[in-house]
């Protein structure tokens, strides 16, 4: 147990300080992590489409297995990998009902700023909406509980904290997840990419604020549930 806490002292002290002249040393196993966590999605995404140029149950089913199989293989580099706590990606950081309070806290706060943008920029629905609605209720809601999950994982817990254990700085540790984040909804058109940045800004500074990475998965769960699964519960 002792390596392990002293990796992660050292891992969090650069994080937290802004003076830190040289980066510890950096593992094989974070290049990897960070690979996984900041483009396992979009690959999974292309490879999936290159199968099935139009969303079916069986593609869904396959895309949605291939990520969740990514979120496991980031847990295990982390654990086996880097042998660092999960603390290290904010999982574990605030008691239960702290992060179900603060989780609504970004919900409500995440759901505004989308609900303004998706009004002034007319967004409706993109190209792939229509096959994506046409899946299974229980389908949908899976994929929704996914998508708070494992991108708050990828692009904020883990990414976040190991680029700037790599030693980009807090300013690209911050903005090279975020940016991938928000081009990777491209399929909704520039509208949405628009929009996943200001939702992405939202979930950004709460991590950084709060460092609770359960709180972000709540908070990003439950919009996209009131976005793309309440609609379909009450049509």
């Amino acid at each position: 147990m002792e390596p392990m806490q002293t990796n992660y002292d050292r891992a969090q002290s650069v994080f937290t300080d802004t003076k830190t002249a040289s980066p510890p040393r950096v593992s094989r196993a974070t290049w990897l992590g960070l690979f996984v966590s900041l483009f396992a999605t979009l690959l999974v995404r292309q490879s999936v489409s290159y199968f099935w140029p139009t969303l079916t149950f069986a593609a869904a089913i396959w895309k949605e297995t291939l990520i969740w199989a990514s979120a496991a293989a980031l847990l295990v580099i982390i654990r086996r990998g880097e042998h660092l706590p999960l603390r290290s990606i904010g999982l574990g950081t605030a008691r239960w009902w702290m992060s179900i309070s603060w989780g609504l806290v970004i919900a409500v706060i995440s759901a505004a700023v989308v609900g303004g943008l998706v009004y002034l920029t007319g967004y409706g629905h993109g190209p792939g909406s229509a096959a994506f609605e046409a899946l299974p209720l229980w389908l949908i809601t899976l994929i929704v509980f996914r998508a708070g999950v494992v991108e708050e994982l990828f692009y904020r817990g883990y990414a976040i904290e190991r680029l700037r254990m790599v030693g980009f700085g807090r300013f690209w540790s911050i903005t090279i997840p975020l940016v991938i984040f928000s081009l990777g909804h491209w399929s909704g058109g520039a509208a949405n990419i628009l929009i996943a940045l200001a939702a992405g800004a939202i979930l950004t500074g709460f991590y950084l604020w709060r460092r609770d990475l359960v709180a972000n998965m709540i908070g990003h769960g439950l919009v996209d549930f009131v976005a793309n699964v309440l609609p379909n519960l009450f049509s």
